[in-house]
């Protein structure tokens, strides 16, 4: 496979090399195109002899052969790692400074960016922006990772480690569109119960898993309807997929039951309330008010997965996902086996939560069963890498239902 691997000037361009060596590895015919800024981090004799491939930064160079639009069009796939702040925001304007613009402006080939910068840089409103644009014409994004970075800071803003690029990329040229023109509707997100006008009972839910779903399930060629209660800031939903946004279990219920019929798989992501105040007061409940406590009663709320398997018309695809404090796998396969056959869904993906995994995690792990308690997947790292296991074990049981 042809492919093109754009250096931008970040200081992760030393893990790129890496990346380049991974490609080569695997038997692809790797072209880096460096901007003059990479070439400061990295120089260009190592990137030939990485890819045994000569190395241009310019539009001049290779005239006769038109190399400046030629790469683009030879590309079968295009990865940018790093993808500084800078690189992303020409991308978005479509700019064709450099010999890496012209070949982005050429290809039709898929491209993968992977986001390098400092936190404040990937939260600004204009890199925010930018992404949607590019998310939304089909550009598809890796990473960045929470970690430390340069001088010390750490947060959201690390290239993701190269393997972990190198297989999202390589799936997006390898995978089938195999639920093409299927219908699917993902709930996503925290529900929050009100208890006055500025309080409510909630969780810890990002809502990250659920998007993630939703957006491969796009790039696998399904329609998608994502019903999203409380999404963390930085998790924003993929523009090919229609959203319906709600606020409590109740509110989800009614939009699940309004998006459901129409479905062939329902994935209910979502963290979903159990419980609701029994009587939401109309004002800002005050210390004096309850001088040496509070006490709320609640309300069970309904069911929402029960609701929708008792409804379920022939052919449709149920999976719900069971978030669980346990000691170890087993405790988690057995509640799992358990929800499953007490809730009738298809697929059931249980992944283990605590203080810090699962919830407000960009890595997950997922044990997935099927009805009958068996083990159909196990499944872990990105949630991106995560929600393409999930969505493997829907295609398969929806080919073989009484497998």
């Amino acid at each position: 496979m042809f492919v093109v691997v754009g250096v931008t000037g970040g200081i992760a361009a030393y893990k790129t090399v890496g990346l380049v060596r991974l490609l080569v590895k695997a038997g692809h015919d790797v072209h880096v195109i460096p901007t003059d800024d990479a070439l400061r981090f990295v120089g260009l004799p190592t990137w030939e002899a990485l890819s045994r491939n000569p190395v241009t930064t310019s539009v001049h160079d290779d005239v006769a052969k038109v190399r400046h639009v030629a790469l683009g069009q030879s590309a079968d796939l295009v990865i940018v790692a790093p993808a500084t702040a800078n690189t992303l925001a020409a991308m978005t304007a479509g700019l064709a400074s450099d010999l890496l613009g012209t070949t982005l402006l050429a290809t039709t080939a898929p491209v993968v960016v992977a986001p390098a910068m400092h936190t404040e840089m990937w939260r600004h409103p204009a890199t925010v922006h930018n992404m949607e644009v590019l998310r939304a014409r089909g550009v598809h994004v890796v990473g960045p990772d929470d970690g430390v970075l340069t001088g010390g800071d750490s947060g959201p803003g690390r290239m993701s480690e190269p393997e972990e690029i190198v297989a999202a990329a390589l799936a997006l040229v390898e995978r089938e569109r195999d639920l093409e023109g299927v219908s699917i509707v993902v709930s996503a997100g925290g529900t929050r119960e009100p208890i006055d006008p500025v309080r409510f009972l909630g969780n810890r839910s990002s809502g990250r898993q659920g998007v993630a779903i939703a957006r491969a399930a796009a790039d696998r060629g399904a329609r998608v309807t994502l019903v999203a209660a409380h999404l963390d800031a930085d998790v924003r939903p993929d523009p090919r997929v229609e959203v319906v946004s709600v606020g409590t279990a109740d509110e989800l219920g009614r939009a699940m039951d309004a998006t459901a019929p129409g479905a062939d798989v329902i994935v209910m992501a979502a963290a979903v309330a159990d419980y609701s105040v029994a009587e939401v007061s109309a004002h800002k409940l005050r210390k004096q008010d309850s001088p040496g406590g509070l006490t709320l009663q609640l309300t069970e709320n309904r069911d929402v997965v029960a609701g929708l398997v008792a409804a379920r018309r022939e052919g449709q695809t149920i999976v719900a996902f069971a978030a669980e404090t346990v000691a170890d796998d087993d405790e988690l396969l057995e509640r799992a086996r358990t929800k499953a056959a007490r809730k009738g869904v298809d697929l059931l993906a249980a992944n283990a939560v605590g203080w810090t995994r699962g919830f407000e995690a960009l890595d997950n792990a997922l044990t997935i069963v099927d009805r009958d308690g068996r083990v159909v997947a196990t499944a872990s790292g990105s949630k991106d890498d995560t929600a393409h296991a999930l969505l493997d074990a829907i295609a398969a049981v929806r080919v073989s239902p009484g497998s």
